[in-house]
Protein backbone atom coordinates (compact mmCIF):
# COMPACT_ATOMS: atom_id res chain seq x y z
CA UNK A 1 0.00 0.00 0.00
CA UNK A 2 1.26 3.50 -0.85
CA UNK A 3 2.04 6.33 1.59
CA UNK A 4 -0.01 9.42 0.85
CA UNK A 5 1.60 12.73 1.80
CA UNK A 6 0.08 16.04 2.83
CA UNK A 7 2.15 19.21 2.42
CA UNK A 8 1.59 22.96 2.64
CA UNK A 9 2.29 24.85 -0.57
CA UNK A 10 2.77 28.37 0.79
CA UNK A 11 4.58 29.81 3.84
CA UNK A 12 2.81 27.55 6.32
CA UNK A 13 -0.48 28.12 8.18
CA UNK A 14 -2.42 26.73 5.21
CA UNK A 15 -4.79 24.60 7.30
CA UNK A 16 -3.03 21.25 7.10
CA UNK A 17 -4.28 20.12 10.52
CA UNK A 18 -7.92 20.36 9.49
CA UNK A 19 -7.38 18.38 6.30
CA UNK A 20 -5.46 15.65 8.13
CA UNK A 21 -8.36 15.43 10.58
CA UNK A 22 -10.86 15.21 7.70
CA UNK A 23 -8.85 12.58 5.80
CA UNK A 24 -7.64 10.60 8.83
CA UNK A 25 -10.67 8.27 9.22
CA UNK A 26 -9.75 6.58 5.94
CA UNK A 27 -6.18 5.83 7.12
CA UNK A 28 -4.64 3.36 9.55
CA UNK A 29 -1.60 5.49 10.42
CA UNK A 30 -0.85 9.24 10.52
CA UNK A 31 2.86 10.15 10.78
CA UNK A 32 4.61 13.52 11.25
CA UNK A 33 7.86 13.67 9.29
CA UNK A 34 9.59 16.99 10.11
CA UNK A 35 9.45 20.21 12.11
CA UNK A 36 8.71 20.55 15.78
CA UNK A 37 6.85 22.86 18.17
CA UNK A 38 7.23 25.71 15.67
CA UNK A 39 4.25 24.10 13.90
CA UNK A 40 0.68 24.84 14.93
CA UNK A 41 -1.97 22.59 13.40
CA UNK A 42 -5.46 23.80 14.30
CA UNK A 43 -8.43 21.42 14.31
CA UNK A 44 -11.98 22.41 15.18
CA UNK A 45 -14.91 20.09 15.79
CA UNK A 46 -17.79 19.83 18.23
CA UNK A 47 -17.51 23.54 18.94
CA UNK A 48 -13.97 23.17 20.34
CA UNK A 49 -10.68 24.33 18.84
CA UNK A 50 -7.59 22.14 19.30
CA UNK A 51 -4.03 23.20 18.44
CA UNK A 52 -1.35 20.55 18.00
CA UNK A 53 2.35 21.39 17.75
CA UNK A 54 4.19 18.07 17.72
CA UNK A 55 1.52 15.38 17.99
CA UNK A 56 0.12 14.11 14.65
CA UNK A 57 -3.35 15.37 13.76
CA UNK A 58 -4.85 11.88 13.72
CA UNK A 59 -4.66 11.64 17.51
CA UNK A 60 -8.38 12.40 17.95
CA UNK A 61 -9.29 9.15 16.21
CA UNK A 62 -8.64 6.30 18.70
CA UNK A 63 -8.43 3.62 15.99
CA UNK A 64 -5.58 5.40 14.19
CA UNK A 65 -1.89 4.86 15.01
CA UNK A 66 0.00 8.16 15.27
CA UNK A 67 3.78 8.30 14.76
CA UNK A 68 6.27 11.08 15.47
CA UNK A 69 8.97 10.31 12.92
CA UNK A 70 12.74 10.59 13.06
CA UNK A 71 12.69 13.85 11.09
CA UNK A 72 10.86 15.67 13.90
CA UNK A 73 12.67 17.67 16.60
CA UNK A 74 10.88 17.04 19.89
CA UNK A 75 10.59 19.40 22.85
CA UNK A 76 9.74 17.12 25.81
CA UNK A 77 8.28 19.96 27.90
CA UNK A 78 5.91 21.23 25.22
CA UNK A 79 5.09 17.64 24.25
CA UNK A 80 4.08 16.75 27.81
CA UNK A 81 1.87 19.85 28.00
CA UNK A 82 0.19 18.83 24.72
CA UNK A 83 -0.45 15.35 26.04
CA UNK A 84 -1.92 16.79 29.25
CA UNK A 85 -4.35 18.92 27.25
CA UNK A 86 -5.52 15.78 25.48
CA UNK A 87 -5.97 14.04 28.83
CA UNK A 88 -7.96 17.01 30.15
CA UNK A 89 -10.33 16.51 27.21
CA UNK A 90 -10.75 12.82 27.89
CA UNK A 91 -8.29 11.58 25.25
CA UNK A 92 -5.59 9.07 26.22
CA UNK A 93 -3.02 9.81 23.53
CA UNK A 94 -0.47 7.40 24.99
CA UNK A 95 -2.36 4.37 23.69
CA UNK A 96 -2.07 5.09 19.97
CA UNK A 97 1.02 7.35 19.84
CA UNK A 98 4.51 6.08 18.96
CA UNK A 99 7.71 8.13 18.96
CA UNK A 100 10.80 7.42 16.87
CA UNK A 101 13.91 6.74 18.92
CA UNK A 102 15.81 8.62 16.21
CA UNK A 103 13.90 11.91 16.64
CA UNK A 104 16.15 14.71 17.90
CA UNK A 105 15.59 16.27 21.33
CA UNK A 106 15.24 20.02 21.81
CA UNK A 107 17.20 20.96 24.94
CA UNK A 108 16.68 24.07 27.11
CA UNK A 109 20.01 25.38 25.80
CA UNK A 110 18.77 25.15 22.19
CA UNK A 111 16.02 27.65 22.96
CA UNK A 112 18.49 29.94 24.75
CA UNK A 113 20.86 29.83 21.76
CA UNK A 114 17.95 30.48 19.39
CA UNK A 115 17.04 33.68 21.24
CA UNK A 116 20.65 34.90 21.50
CA UNK A 117 21.35 34.29 17.81
CA UNK A 118 18.11 35.96 16.68
CA UNK A 119 18.79 39.02 18.83
CA UNK A 120 22.29 39.28 17.38
CA UNK A 121 20.84 39.59 13.86
CA UNK A 122 19.07 42.83 14.79
CA UNK A 123 17.13 44.24 11.85
CA UNK A 124 18.14 41.22 9.74
CA UNK A 125 16.45 38.69 12.03
CA UNK A 126 14.93 35.61 10.38
CA UNK A 127 11.68 35.68 12.34
CA UNK A 128 12.40 32.56 14.38
CA UNK A 129 9.66 31.21 16.66
CA UNK A 130 12.43 30.92 19.32
CA UNK A 131 11.48 27.29 19.99
CA UNK A 132 15.06 26.05 19.51
CA UNK A 133 14.33 24.46 16.14
CA UNK A 134 17.32 25.83 14.19
CA UNK A 135 19.96 25.09 16.86
CA UNK A 136 18.58 21.55 17.28
CA UNK A 137 18.83 20.83 13.55
CA UNK A 138 22.32 22.38 13.60
CA UNK A 139 23.36 19.89 16.28
CA UNK A 140 21.79 17.09 14.26
CA UNK A 141 23.81 17.99 11.17
CA UNK A 142 26.86 18.62 13.36
CA UNK A 143 26.46 15.03 14.63
CA UNK A 144 26.43 15.76 18.33
CA UNK A 145 22.72 16.14 19.03
CA UNK A 146 20.79 13.96 21.46
CA UNK A 147 18.02 11.67 20.25
CA UNK A 148 14.94 10.29 21.95
CA UNK A 149 16.55 6.86 22.19
CA UNK A 150 19.42 8.34 24.20
CA UNK A 151 17.14 8.96 27.19
CA UNK A 152 17.11 5.19 27.77
CA UNK A 153 20.90 5.06 28.11
CA UNK A 154 22.44 4.76 31.58
CA UNK A 155 24.81 7.66 30.84
CA UNK A 156 22.19 10.03 29.40
CA UNK A 157 22.98 12.78 31.94
CA UNK A 158 26.68 12.64 31.03
CA UNK A 159 25.83 12.90 27.32
CA UNK A 160 23.56 15.84 28.12
CA UNK A 161 26.30 17.64 30.07
CA UNK A 162 28.74 17.19 27.18
CA UNK A 163 26.33 18.96 24.83
CA UNK A 164 25.69 21.72 27.38
CA UNK A 165 29.42 22.40 27.64
CA UNK A 166 29.53 22.85 23.87
CA UNK A 167 26.49 25.14 23.97
CA UNK A 168 28.12 27.27 26.66
CA UNK A 169 30.98 27.96 24.28
CA UNK A 170 28.50 28.97 21.57
CA UNK A 171 26.68 31.54 23.71
CA UNK A 172 30.03 32.71 25.07
CA UNK A 173 30.85 33.88 21.55
CA UNK A 174 27.95 36.35 21.96
CA UNK A 175 29.14 37.43 25.39
CA UNK A 176 26.42 35.46 27.17
CA UNK A 177 26.23 32.67 29.72
CA UNK A 178 23.62 29.92 29.68
CA UNK A 179 20.75 30.64 32.07
CA UNK A 180 18.72 27.43 31.99
CA UNK A 181 18.61 26.09 35.55
CA UNK A 182 14.83 26.43 35.95
CA UNK A 183 14.19 25.21 32.41
CA UNK A 184 16.35 22.16 33.10
CA UNK A 185 14.14 21.09 36.00
CA UNK A 186 11.10 21.04 33.71
CA UNK A 187 13.12 19.32 31.00
CA UNK A 188 14.29 16.37 33.11
CA UNK A 189 10.82 15.96 34.58
CA UNK A 190 9.45 15.78 31.03
CA UNK A 191 12.17 13.30 30.08
CA UNK A 192 10.97 11.02 32.87
CA UNK A 193 7.46 11.25 31.40
CA UNK A 194 8.78 10.55 27.89
CA UNK A 195 10.39 7.32 29.12
CA UNK A 196 6.93 5.96 30.01
CA UNK A 197 5.69 6.19 26.40
CA UNK A 198 6.03 3.94 23.34
CA UNK A 199 9.48 4.68 21.90
CA UNK A 200 10.07 2.67 18.74
CA UNK A 201 12.19 2.16 15.64
CA UNK A 202 9.47 3.80 13.56
CA UNK A 203 11.13 3.11 10.20
CA UNK A 204 10.61 -0.62 10.75
CA UNK A 205 7.10 -0.03 12.06
CA UNK A 206 6.12 1.97 8.97
CA UNK A 207 7.68 -0.35 6.41
CA UNK A 208 6.07 -3.37 8.05
CA UNK A 209 2.75 -1.52 7.87
CA UNK A 210 3.30 -0.82 4.16
CA UNK A 211 4.07 -4.48 3.55
CA UNK A 212 0.92 -5.39 5.47
CA UNK A 213 -1.31 -3.24 3.26
CA UNK A 214 -1.97 -0.50 5.83
CA UNK A 215 -2.95 2.98 4.65
CA UNK A 216 -0.54 5.67 5.81
CA UNK A 217 -0.87 9.47 5.70
CA UNK A 218 2.36 11.45 6.17
CA UNK A 219 1.81 14.89 7.67
CA UNK A 220 4.23 17.76 7.03
CA UNK A 221 4.64 20.99 8.97
CA UNK A 222 5.34 24.59 7.87
CA UNK A 223 5.11 25.13 4.09
CA UNK A 224 7.01 24.41 0.87
CA UNK A 225 8.20 28.01 0.56
CA UNK A 226 9.95 27.58 3.92
CA UNK A 227 11.96 24.54 2.80
CA UNK A 228 15.64 24.82 3.75
CA UNK A 229 16.74 24.15 0.14
CA UNK A 230 13.92 25.48 -2.05
CA UNK A 231 12.27 28.12 0.14
CA UNK A 232 12.89 31.86 0.31
CA UNK A 233 16.36 31.37 1.79
CA UNK A 234 17.59 32.50 4.30
CA UNK A 235 14.08 33.26 5.59
CA UNK A 236 13.20 29.58 5.88
CA UNK A 237 12.83 26.84 8.47
CA UNK A 238 15.61 24.34 9.20
CA UNK A 239 14.13 21.20 7.65
CA UNK A 240 12.93 19.83 4.32
CA UNK A 241 9.22 20.59 4.19
CA UNK A 242 8.68 19.01 0.77
CA UNK A 243 7.49 15.51 -0.09
CA UNK A 244 11.13 14.39 -0.24
CA UNK A 245 11.35 15.21 3.48
CA UNK A 246 8.82 12.48 4.19
CA UNK A 247 11.18 9.86 2.78
CA UNK A 248 14.09 10.89 5.00
CA UNK A 249 11.88 11.94 7.92
CA UNK A 250 10.11 8.59 8.14
CA UNK A 251 12.44 6.11 6.46
CA UNK A 252 10.10 5.45 3.54
CA UNK A 253 11.39 4.72 0.04
CA UNK A 254 10.22 7.05 -2.80
CA UNK A 255 8.57 4.13 -4.63
CA UNK A 256 6.00 3.90 -1.83
CA UNK A 257 4.63 7.43 -2.34
CA UNK A 258 1.06 7.58 -3.59
CA UNK A 259 -1.21 10.65 -3.54
CA UNK A 260 0.27 14.04 -2.72
CA UNK A 261 -2.22 16.46 -1.21
CA UNK A 262 -1.17 20.09 -1.69
CA UNK A 263 -2.82 22.48 0.79
CA UNK A 264 -3.14 26.19 0.07
CA UNK A 265 -5.21 29.16 1.16
CA UNK A 266 -7.46 31.09 -1.20
CA UNK A 267 -5.08 33.98 -0.50
CA UNK A 268 -1.54 34.20 0.97
CA UNK A 269 -0.14 34.77 4.45
CA UNK A 270 3.29 34.82 6.00
CA UNK A 271 4.59 35.11 9.58
CA UNK A 272 7.92 36.76 10.32
CA UNK A 273 10.48 38.20 7.94
CA UNK A 274 11.16 37.39 4.31
CA UNK A 275 9.92 38.21 0.81
CA UNK A 276 6.21 38.24 0.04
CA UNK A 277 5.54 39.55 -3.52
CA UNK A 278 1.74 39.91 -3.18
CA UNK A 279 1.69 41.32 0.35
CA UNK A 280 -0.94 44.00 0.95
CA UNK A 281 0.01 46.93 3.18
CA UNK A 282 -3.38 48.60 2.91
CA UNK A 283 -6.97 48.28 4.11
CA UNK A 284 -7.53 45.19 1.94
CA UNK A 285 -4.68 43.37 3.68
CA UNK A 286 -6.13 44.28 7.08
CA UNK A 287 -9.57 43.20 5.88
CA UNK A 288 -8.22 39.74 5.00
CA UNK A 289 -6.38 39.52 8.34
CA UNK A 290 -9.50 40.29 10.35
CA UNK A 291 -11.83 38.08 8.28
CA UNK A 292 -9.38 35.17 8.44
CA UNK A 293 -8.32 35.75 12.07
CA UNK A 294 -4.77 35.61 10.80
CA UNK A 295 -2.72 35.39 13.94
CA UNK A 296 -0.11 32.66 14.49
CA UNK A 297 -1.36 29.58 16.38
CA UNK A 298 2.16 29.07 17.76
CA UNK A 299 3.44 32.64 18.24
CA UNK A 300 0.23 34.71 18.26
CA UNK A 301 1.92 37.16 15.89
CA UNK A 302 -0.29 38.87 13.28
CA UNK A 303 0.27 37.30 9.89
CA UNK A 304 1.15 39.33 6.84
CA UNK A 305 -1.62 38.98 4.24
CA UNK A 306 -1.91 39.30 0.47
CA UNK A 307 -3.52 37.96 -2.68
CA UNK A 308 -2.93 34.45 -3.96
CA UNK A 309 0.39 34.00 -5.79
CA UNK A 310 0.31 31.50 -8.67
CA UNK A 311 4.04 31.55 -9.58
CA UNK A 312 4.95 30.32 -6.08
CA UNK A 313 2.05 27.83 -6.11
CA UNK A 314 3.18 26.37 -9.45
CA UNK A 315 6.70 26.14 -8.05
CA UNK A 316 5.53 24.22 -4.97
CA UNK A 317 3.28 21.94 -7.04
CA UNK A 318 6.23 21.11 -9.30
CA UNK A 319 8.64 20.37 -6.44
CA UNK A 320 6.16 18.16 -4.59
CA UNK A 321 4.54 16.35 -7.51
CA UNK A 322 1.11 17.34 -6.20
CA UNK A 323 -1.73 15.11 -7.39
CA UNK A 324 -4.64 16.83 -5.60
CA UNK A 325 -5.17 20.38 -4.37
CA UNK A 326 -7.14 21.38 -1.28
CA UNK A 327 -8.11 25.06 -0.96
CA UNK A 328 -8.58 26.41 2.55
CA UNK A 329 -10.32 29.45 4.08
CA UNK A 330 -12.18 30.33 0.89
CA UNK A 331 -14.96 31.78 3.09
CA UNK A 332 -12.59 34.60 4.11
CA UNK A 333 -13.16 36.10 0.64
CA UNK A 334 -16.96 35.91 0.87
CA UNK A 335 -17.51 39.68 1.15
CA UNK A 336 -14.98 40.86 -1.44
CA UNK A 337 -16.39 42.58 -4.51
CA UNK A 338 -13.31 41.62 -6.53
CA UNK A 339 -10.59 39.02 -6.03
CA UNK A 340 -7.11 39.44 -7.43
CA UNK A 341 -4.87 36.61 -8.58
CA UNK A 342 -1.15 37.11 -9.24
CA UNK A 343 -0.30 35.20 -12.44
CA UNK A 344 3.16 36.60 -13.23
CA UNK A 345 5.94 38.87 -11.96
CA UNK A 346 7.67 41.75 -13.72
CA UNK A 347 11.40 41.50 -12.95
CA UNK A 348 13.66 44.58 -12.55
CA UNK A 349 14.87 43.94 -16.10
CA UNK A 350 11.30 44.36 -17.36
CA UNK A 351 10.95 40.67 -18.18
CA UNK A 352 7.60 39.03 -17.42
CA UNK A 353 7.79 35.58 -15.82
CA UNK A 354 5.70 33.01 -13.99
CA UNK A 355 8.80 31.41 -12.44
CA UNK A 356 10.20 32.10 -8.98
CA UNK A 357 13.59 33.88 -9.24
CA UNK A 358 16.64 32.21 -7.70
CA UNK A 359 17.16 35.07 -5.27
CA UNK A 360 13.62 36.13 -4.46
CA UNK A 361 14.91 37.97 -1.40
CA UNK A 362 16.87 40.54 -3.40
CA UNK A 363 14.57 40.88 -6.43
CA UNK A 364 12.18 43.82 -6.61
CA UNK A 365 9.19 42.08 -8.20
CA UNK A 366 6.02 43.70 -9.48
CA UNK A 367 3.05 41.30 -9.35
CA UNK A 368 0.82 41.06 -12.43
CA UNK A 369 -2.80 40.53 -11.41
CA UNK A 370 -5.94 39.18 -13.02
CA UNK A 371 -9.11 40.48 -11.36
CA UNK A 372 -12.07 38.14 -10.93
CA UNK A 373 -15.56 38.96 -9.62
CA UNK A 374 -16.29 38.01 -6.01
CA UNK A 375 -19.36 36.01 -4.98
CA UNK A 376 -20.44 38.28 -2.09
CA UNK A 377 -22.51 35.66 -0.33
CA UNK A 378 -21.79 33.38 2.62
CA UNK A 379 -20.15 30.16 1.46
CA UNK A 380 -20.36 28.85 5.04
CA UNK A 381 -24.04 28.09 4.43
CA UNK A 382 -23.26 25.91 1.43
CA UNK A 383 -23.70 22.19 2.05
CA UNK A 384 -22.38 20.77 -1.23
CA UNK A 385 -19.73 21.71 -3.76
CA UNK A 386 -22.25 22.05 -6.59
CA UNK A 387 -24.22 24.61 -4.55
CA UNK A 388 -21.36 27.12 -4.54
CA UNK A 389 -22.09 30.47 -6.25
CA UNK A 390 -21.14 30.63 -9.93
CA UNK A 391 -18.47 33.27 -9.25
CA UNK A 392 -16.91 30.94 -6.67
CA UNK A 393 -16.92 28.04 -9.15
CA UNK A 394 -15.39 30.31 -11.79
CA UNK A 395 -12.59 31.23 -9.35
CA UNK A 396 -11.90 27.52 -8.77
CA UNK A 397 -11.97 26.77 -12.52
CA UNK A 398 -9.53 29.61 -13.20
CA UNK A 399 -7.10 28.29 -10.58
CA UNK A 400 -7.36 24.70 -11.85
CA UNK A 401 -6.65 25.81 -15.42
CA UNK A 402 -3.61 27.83 -14.35
CA UNK A 403 -2.22 25.24 -11.92
CA UNK A 404 -3.07 22.15 -14.00
CA UNK A 405 -4.11 20.19 -10.90
CA UNK A 406 -7.66 19.49 -9.72
CA UNK A 407 -8.96 21.14 -6.54
CA UNK A 408 -10.72 18.22 -4.86
CA UNK A 409 -11.52 19.77 -1.46
CA UNK A 410 -12.67 23.30 -0.61
CA UNK A 411 -12.86 24.45 3.01
CA UNK A 412 -15.44 27.12 3.85
CA UNK A 413 -15.04 27.21 7.63
CA UNK A 414 -12.83 25.91 10.45
CA UNK A 415 -15.07 23.03 11.53
CA UNK A 416 -14.80 19.49 10.15
CA UNK A 417 -18.25 19.77 8.60
CA UNK A 418 -17.34 22.92 6.65
CA UNK A 419 -15.56 20.86 4.01
CA UNK A 420 -16.81 20.47 0.44
CA UNK A 421 -15.66 17.58 -1.72
CA UNK A 422 -15.66 18.02 -5.48
CA UNK A 423 -17.94 15.41 -7.07
CA UNK A 424 -16.15 12.65 -8.95
CA UNK A 425 -17.01 12.59 -12.64
CA UNK A 426 -17.69 9.07 -13.81
CA UNK A 427 -16.35 8.21 -17.25
CA UNK A 428 -18.70 5.92 -19.20
CA UNK A 429 -17.10 3.42 -21.52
Amino acid sequence: MAVDILVGLQWGDEGKGKIVDVLAPTYDIVARFQGGPNAGHTLEFGGTKHVLHQIPSGIFHPHIINIIGNGVVLDPVIFRAEMQKLTDRGIDGSKNLFISRKAQLILPSHKFIDRVQEEALGENKIGSTLKGIGPTYQDKIGRFGLRVGDILAADFKERYNTVIERHQKIVGFYGKSLEIEEAERDFFSAIDYLRTLQLVDSEYMLNEAIAGGKKILAEGAQGSLLDIDFGTYPFVTSSNTLVAGACTGLGVAPRHIGEVYGIFKAYCTRVGSGPFPTELHDAEGERIRKAGNEFGSTTGRPRRCGWIDLPTLKYSIMLNGVTQLNMMKADVLDDFEEIKVCTHYILPSGEKTDKVPHQLVDEELTPVYVTLPGWQTSSKKVGEYKELPQEFLSYLSFLEKELQVEITIVSVGPDRVSTLNKPTVEVLE
